[in-house]
């Protein structure tokens, strides 16, 4: 009985320890969070007056540009060649051409076109490498490749690394 008595008290002594361990953690961990909370609303501050220039530049971009009064005649034609050659300088800044996308030539063929040419060649289905060697093209190019005619149905995937003519 006093064994027992005294395995209780021991028993009671550790859990006690246990819960003062997890009161520290939980303290520990509030102060943590709060100040992640200062961290990030300082971060939403410092965002935000971004945020706010980027909507004035987009309304600004969509409202038509104010009209200026029209200037005399003698000064008109001196400041003609100086205005236009300037809206080229500013046209040229705020619009930068997207390049156009390249399409194949009439004679040429496309990647795609390669990989299923070679698929569509082969009896019983092109491995990988054999795609390789036979188009030339690298790891990430062929994937893509399989990966864009698989999408579009023109190719299957018959097994790991083997693909049909669909």
């Amino acid at each position: 009985m006093k064994t027992l008595k005294l395995l209780l008290k021991a028993i009671a002594k550790s859990l006690n320890g246990l819960a003062k361990q997890v009161d520290r953690a939980t303290k520990e961990i509030t102060k943590l969070e709060a100040a992640q909370a200062k961290k990030t609303k300082a971060a939403a501050k410092k965002k935000a007056p971004r945020k706010a220039a980027k909507k004035v530049a987009k309304k600004a971009a969509k409202r038509p540009a104010a009209r200026k009064a029209a200037p005399k005649k003698a000064a008109a034609k001196k400041a003609a060649p100086k205005k236009a050659a300037a809206k080229r300088k500013a046209a040229k800044k705020a619009a930068p051409r997207k390049a156009a996308p390249k399409k194949a030539a009439a004679g040429a063929s496309t990647v795609l076109d390669a990989v299923l040419k070679v698929v569509a060649g082969s009896k019983d289905g092109a491995t990988i490498a054999e795609l390789k060697s036979k188009t030339g093209l690298e790891s990430r190019q062929l994937s893509n490749a399989l990966y864009k005619l698989t999408k579009r149905g023109k190719i299957k995937a018959k097994s790991r690394g083997l693909y049909i003519s669909a």
